[in-house]
Order: C-alpha cells, then sequence, then structure tokens
C-alpha cells in the first residue's frame, strides 16, 4: 500500500509518460523498483545486504525480459554511489526505509543529490520523529510514550534501535546539498497500528483505505503525525 502512494507522489512531479532514469538505494526486496520497472522506467538498485539482493534478483528472474533488460542491481550502499555512477545520471533517487540505520546521514544525502539531473527528484521516506510518541500511546504503552517525547530514536518492528528524523531538519539539510524541499507527505496515518500479521484489505475496501491515507498525507493537522514522512527534493 505504502509503495503505490510513493509512486504516485513521485509520478505527480513529472510529465505523464516520461520514462524516468530511476537509482533505488536500500532498494531491500526490489518492491518499489519492481514497480517502477513495470511502469516502463529504466532502475537501477543498489543493497549492500547480499540476502535481499538474492531476493530481489529472483524476483527480477520471473518478470518478462522487456522488463528485466530495463533494470541493474548491484551490491553495496549509499555512501558508495559515486564510485558507481557519474553525478547527474538518474531523474530520481530514491532514499526509502533508509536513513533510519544511518546515523550521520548528511555526507550520504549529499552524495545522492550529486546523482540527480537537474531538476531530478530525491524522494526519502523516514520515521516522523516529531510523532514517535503517537504509536505506543494509542496502544497504551505510556512509559514507552512518556519515553519517546524526548528520543531521536525508537525501537522498529525488528527489534532495532533505529534513528528517526524531524522534518525540520530535513528541510535544512535539502537545502544545504542543493535540493530544496518541494514537498512532504504524511505516510501511514490511520494504518500505522494494524498489526503486521493482518492481511490488507482489498477491492473497494482497499482503494477506500488508499484514498484516505492519500487525503489525510496531503492535509494539516493529520500528516504532522503521521508515522513516516515523505519529503521530495528537487535539484537546482
Amino acid at each position: 500500500m505504502v509503495a503505490r502512494q510513493l509512486d504516485e507522489q513521485i509520478a505527480a512531479r513529472f510529465p505523464v509518460g516520461q520514462r524516468l532514469r530511476v537509482l533505488d538505494v536500500g532498494m531491500g526486496q526490489g518492491t518499489q523498483a519492481l514497480r517502477l520497472a513495470r511502469a516502463g522506467h529504466t532502475v537501477t538498485g543498489l543493497e549492500s545486504d547480499p540476502g535481499m539482493l538474492a531476493t530481489a534478483q529472483a524476483a527480477f528472474a520471473d518478470e518478462p525480459a522487456g522488463i528485466r533488460e530495463r533494470v541493474r542491481l548491484i551490491e553495496g550502499d549509499g555512501l558508495e554511489t559515486g564510485v558507481h555512477f557519474l553525478p547527474g545520471s538518474f531523474d530520481v533517487v530514491l532514499c526509502h526505509g533508509v536513513l533510519m540505520y544511518v546515523n550521520e546521514p548528511d555526507a550520504m544525502l549529499a552524495g545522492l543529490a550529486r546523482m540527480l539531473a537537474p531538476g531530478g527528484l530525491l524522494s526519502l521516506l523516514v520515521r516522523n520523529g516529531d510523532a514517535l510518541s503517537l504509536r505506543p500511546g494509542l496502544a497504551g504503552d505510556w512509559p514507552q510514550a512518556l519515553e519517546a517525547f524526548d528520543s531521536a530514536t525508537y525501537t522498529n518492528r525488528l527489534g532495532l534501535r533505529v534513528r528517526a528524523d524531524r522534518l525540520e531538519s530535513l528541510t535544512a539539510t535539502l537545502a544545504g546539498i542543493a535540493a530544496p524541499l518541494h514537498a512532504w507527505y504524511g505516510v501511514r496515518v490511520f494504518t500505522d497500528g494494524a498489526a503486521g500479521d493482518v492481511e490488507p484489505p482489498t477491492g473497494e475496501e482497499l482503494e477506500r483505505l488508499l484514498t484516505a491515507e492519500d487525503r489525510a498525507g496531503r492535509l494539516e493537522p493529520y500528516r504532522r503525525v503521521a508515522a513516516l514522512l515523505h519529503l521530495c527534493g528537487v535539484r537546482g
């Protein structure tokens, strides 16, 4: 569900039908990369975890030749983009669900911005550091909710202690790397509290859910309390 919402927010930046050169940094199992390749874009996936990379490779191996030929998968991380690519090589750089694992992200973000062609889009999906108390609070975990008010880290669903990012800080960072904030959205406003083993709805119910999430993600005050933030910086 999140991947579809992000696709639509990214595509809104470009003319309908434009074929984009996309770099997906920390692509994981390749879900977003596969969606974009199926939509006709050329996608390069960068992933440092060999297991995740193998899963993505297996997923693309089952695709038709026309899709496979638009995809390149590389083992590496977001700090190595300058090793693999020339500056200005991409129209879109995705960095989704990655910054929470990076202690000092500014240098990596500066490198990602250099990969963008003029007018290119840097798409960040981060944990919302201004709303860390919401999930434990809604679950009735008051000690955790109170602790989260004064914390910049949280325990994710994998049990790892990771960073969160704040809108104000990332806005300043994007301005400093010549990819100033163009638009931002809240993601998982209503659905963050859903149990991980619950199957999402289908059909009309799924469409209603996605419509509600999309509207809330664009409107105050809802987007301010979303679990995730989607920030779009544009290279000058």
